[in-house]
């Protein structure tokens, strides 16, 4: 009875451990972000792409197109100054663990098996700019799905960076249907090479 309560006690402590520092990682987070409109510029455009992808009339689709440009643009703005602005944050308070679940204190007692969300933060500001600029000359489709699949490995990287990877995850297959592994096949192939070097393990 006495290693039952023991038992339940440890896991407690670990609940409240875990919690406290999850509210610290999205107060931290919040901070900058609430800033700017980041998330509703990523609505728009994401909503934008479905509609102008499902209009049928040529000369209407083209007109969304070119309504959606602007708010690239303006995404790509605030997203670069939010970036600049989360580089000033703690190294130690910018890692992120790579294990699956997360373990209390796991960034600090294992520094090793982390990595910097303020350098992953920069790959995604990195790629979506490429995608807005279209350097590749992808056809508005395919730019849309590569945009689409950006925006949501940058959330995947904060819901990570706020909760655990295995939560970021289990989040993008109820809202988004799309698993970790497609978001990374169906970004750019610099960001995927620069993400996936970043976060393996």
């Amino acid at each position: 009875m006495e290693f039952f309560t023991l038992v339940t006690c440890v896991a407690i402590a670990v609940f409240i451990l875990k919690l406290s520092e999850e509210r610290r990682r999205i107060a931290l987070l919040g901070s900058h972000l609430g800033q700017f409109q980041i998330e509703k510029l990523m609505e728009t455009l994401t909503d934008g792409y479905l509609r102008a992808l499902g209009e049928k009339e040529p000369e209407r689709r083209d007109q969304v197109w070119n309504q959606l440009a602007s708010s690239e643009l303006k995404l790509c703005e605030q997203f670069t100054r939010f970036v600049a602005g989360f580089t000033k944050v703690d190294e130690v308070d910018a890692r992120v663990s790579k294990l699956p679940i997360a373990v209390p204190f796991a960034t600090k007692f294992f520094p090793g098996i982390t990595f910097d969300m303020r350098k992953a933060l920069a790959v995604h500001a990195q790629g979506i700019l490429h995608v807005v600029e279209n350097s590749a000359q992808r056809t508005p489709k395919d730019k849309a799905f590569t945009m689409s699949a950006e925006l949501f490995l940058m959330q995947h990287s904060c819901h990570w960076f706020c909760k655990s990877k295995a939560v970021a995850s289990a989040r993008m297959l109820v809202r988004h249907k799309t698993s970790h592994e497609q978001l990374i096949a169906s970004v750019s192939p610099e960001t995927r090479a620069a993400y996936t070097a970043l976060v393996s393990r």
